[in-house]
């Protein structure tokens, strides 16, 4: 297929352009309708929701608030009532608005105690996420348009917040920018720096606007593209970014560009395939917490991710062909006119590849200790919901949550609804009056047998107090007035889809660890990997926790991140997010590990498999992690507390994965383990399929050809003193000169050759002078080969 993309590349491009212009179309004709849905049956706050709707169908909708300050006087003021009161009549008037409660008809308990902040409440028909926002902006505009100087008009609640979305695109332009600014570094050629951002544009635009069409058949919540932008431009880029560093390696090896693309493709983009199977898988793990929000998000997410790897393994390949050389950089274009360039190992990732072979011990401490430190908050993890109060202090809402609050009281902003449906509801006013933690208790007209309490606490709704006056409510106080009640409210409900999201969490882990374990089983035929897989799975978790814990619920840095005051963190995060933890590290494991077993397999030598696993991959898998933390924080931008928490959250997580867990404590560990890490019981090997990941890059060149490699000739490169000598070229000729294959030796001296066939051939060696050349001639049977070369000072040895 790659061969065909990149033969047929006009055609490939025309139909990806075609696909994405269609869709633009398409979604933008039929708009949007996103709903957050939060289905908790057999939970006490839906049966309330449920009696609510059926005794009072005007006030099941939607409840948002308007609030007025003066700076001097009282709102009971004739020119401040003749100026509001007309205001909240008109907005009655509105198709869609159930009614308004306002204080100047009776309603003196509207009034706060000093008389200079007032509220109404505005009952649409329907929920918030049903309500049109042309209607709830007209309320807004109307509302606000009646401040003047020293009268400040703020309008709050669910409906309110929906139309206070920041422009659209920042996040994912900022995300962009820094990813080129990487790439540029990384590549150091424009072309190749624009060839990842483009997969990624072309797979995040269709994914979002294919989950805009579908919004029109299916719930799914307005949170979907603001994380399927974040999940896919991660996964794009750094998809694109493996394939085209493994193409690149082909073309300065001197590959021809159309067999390099076709190479590149067979080794790292059936890894790409495969990571991004994994990645939707461990999505498609949240819908075993049977919590319809998250369904929405798992479609919208999982189809960006799917249309990714499809434009990194289709439309790439295309605009290799059309980039040709063009991919390198001038001066590597410069140098491969001469020849082709020995293929280099990074010095600097095969010294800390030696450096961590030799002190595994202090190296996994080390990093063991700073996951610990950074895991520590999570003890103190507490799931709720961010409310408005949580908004920037510049938005409407969160200034009308902060008037409120200053008028009424902190509990004001999130009121308990006590539903009663049997029983004497005075009795119980009663005693909820009298239980601790309650400010206000005012009971409305009963209705169709139905009578609602409004409980407003002393404490806000995102307090661990308020908690516990609901569960005192429904534990003890409700049992003890004998009434038929129950406890609903905005805030009840969070406190329900907390308890619910943190009872199906273990399922959730369990499932998306089993189905990672059985995947990286069948991948790398071991029990050891999959296992430390896991474990280092949920380090990275709790540590990456622990830092959400650290600035959003104990608000260190919220200040510098502009995103509001400290709160819990947001209940469906953590479903979210570990799935997504979990997707992307296996990405990690999988580039890491594949590079690994290969060696392993040819040399059946751990401590060089993973020494040469970790040499050859860490810089590639760090850039990757990179460009993923700068997009990831670029969604501290979108204006979203919940897009904000995971691009934080997927940050850390990424950062502390890559740069502490992959790059140190997971060799460290494989060190330790020895030959043990590719164990695996003869029974069960018999059993499993066999899976290539990555094959070996030569094994794909010569597959092309119609052939395969046999075995292999490795060893070290030494001087006379026994010293290694680092960038020696080893070169494997057939009898009659044609080059086989050809290395650079590592930081440790260390090389590796492939034998396509059992024969004799001549090993050549070169180096830098004092160091000469050295030729041998060497008879290769079908197994492993192991042949250290000593270099001299002095005339060519034959």
């Amino acid at each position: 297929m790659a061969r065909w993309c990149y033969r047929h590349r006009l055609v490939v491009l025309l139909l990806w352009v075609g696909a994405l212009f269609g869709l633009g179309f398409s979604a933008s004709t039929a708009g949007t309708d996103y709903a957050n849905v939060f289905s908790l049956p057999d939970t006490d706050s839906k049966k309330a929701y449920d009696l609510m709707e059926k005794a009072f169908p005007a006030r099941a909708g939607d409840t948002d608030t308007v609030v007025w300050k003066v700076d001097e006087g009282s709102v009971r003021d004739q020119d401040v009532r003749s100026r509001m009161q007309p205001v909240l009549d008109g907005i009655a008037k509105m198709k869609g608005v159930g009614g308004v409660t306002g204080p100047y008809a009776g309603g003196a308990a509207q009034i706060s105690g000093d008389g200079r902040i007032a509220y109404a409440q505005i009952t649409f028909t329907e929920q918030a996420n049903a309500v049109p926002k042309e209607l709830v902006q007209d309320v807004v505009d109307t509302a606000r348009g009646a401040g003047r100087d020293g009268l400040e008009v703020e309008v709050g609640g669910q409906a309110v917040q929906r139309v206070q979305e920041p422009p659209t695109g920042l996040a994912e332009m900022v995300g962009l920018a820094a990813a080129a600014v990487v790439l540029f570094l990384a590549f150091g050629s424009l072309y190749a720096m624009l060839l990842p951002l483009a997969v990624a544009v072309f797979g995040v635009g269709m994914g979002l606007f294919s989950t805009q069409l579908l919004s029109h058949v299916t719930d799914i919540p307005d949170l979907a593209p603001l994380l399927s932008s974040l999940i896919g431009l991660g996964v794009g880029i750094d998809y694109a970014l493996f394939i085209v560093t493994r193409h690149r390696k082909g073309v300065l090896r001197g590959l021809d560009p159309q067999e390099s693309a076709v190479t590149a493709l067979n080794t790292s983009g059936r890894a790409v395939l495969f990571a991004g199977g994994t990645v939707c898988i461990a999505l498609a793990g949240m819908l075993v917490t049977d919590l319809r929000f998250l369904d929405g998000v798992v479609i919208g997410t999982s189809l960006t991710v799917v249309l990714s790897v499809l434009a990194a393994t289709t439309l790439l390949p295309a605009l290799l062909g059309f980039l040709g050389v063009r991919v390198l950089s001038r001066r590597q274009r410069r140098l491969l006119a001469t020849g082709p360039e020995p293929e280099k190992a990074s010095s600097p990732a095969a010294r800390w590849s030696t450096g961590v072979q030799r002190r595994p011990r202090t190296i996994a401490a080390l990093a063991l200790a700073v996951m610990v430190v950074l895991a520590l908050p999570v003890l103190s993890l507490r799931l709720g919901a961010t409310d408005q109060g949580n908004d920037d202090a510049s938005t409407t809402t969160r200034q009308a949550y902060d008037l409120l609050a200053e008028g009424f009281g902190p509990g004001f902003n999130g009121p308990l609804q006590v539903v009663v449906d049997g029983g004497d509801a005075t009795a119980l006013a009663r005693g909820i009056e009298k239980t601790p933690g309650v400010a206000q208790v005012a009971a409305l007209p009963p209705a169709a047998g139905v009578t609602v309490i409004q409980v407003v606490p002393t404490t806000s709704p995102q307090s661990e107090q308020t908690d516990t006056l609901i569960d005192r409510l429904r534990d003890d106080v409700i049992p003890a007035s004998g009434a038929e009640a129950h406890v609903g409210g905005v805030t009840a409900v969070s406190k329900d889809f907390a308890t619910v999201t943190g009872d199906r969490l273990p399922l959730f882990v369990a499932t998306i660890i089993g189905l990672g374990f059985l995947l990286l089983l069948v991948a790398f035929r071991s029990l050891v990997v999959p296992l430390t897989a896991a474990v280092m799975n949920l380090i990275a978790a709790a540590a990456s926790f622990g830092v959400l814990v650290a600035v959003f619920q104990w608000g260190w840095g919220l200040d510098l991140l502009g995103l509001g005051k400290e709160g819990p963190i947001n209940a469906f995060l953590p479903v979210i997010m570990l799935s997504l933890l979990f997707g992307l590290s296996m990405d990690y494991q999988v580039f890491l590990v594949s590079r690994m077993h290969e060696e392993w397999v040819h040399t059946r030598d751990n401590a060089r498999a993973v020494r040469v696993g970790l040499a050859e991959t860490s810089r590639v898998i760090n850039s990757a992690a990179l460009i993923m933390v700068c997009v990831f924080l670029a969604f501290v931008l979108s204006g979203d507390s919940g897009a904000a928490m995971a691009g934080v959250g997927l940050a850390a997580a990424v950062a502390l994965d890559a740069f502490i867990l992959r790059t140190a404590l997971v060799p460290a560990a494989m060190h330790l383990l020895g030959d043990s890490n590719w164990w695996l019981p003869g029974w069960l090997e018999r059993q499993l399929p066999h899976l290539a990941v990555e094959p070996r890059e030569e094994a794909a060149e010569q597959a092309a050809a119609g052939g395969a490699p046999a075995t292999v000739v490795h060893g070290f490169v030494r001087d006379t003193a026994g010293d290694p000598v680092e960038g020696a070229t080893v070169t494997l000729l057939t009898r009659d000169g044609a080059e086989r294959d050809r290395v650079t030796s590592l930081a440790d001296g260390s090389y590796v050759l492939s034998v396509p066939a059992a024969g004799t051939y001549l090993l050549v060696t070169t180096a830098e002078p004092p160091l000469l050349k050295r030729t041998r001639q060497l008879t290769v049977a079908g197994e492993p080969l192991v042949y250290d070369v000593e270099l001299e000072e002095g005339a060519e040895v034959g």
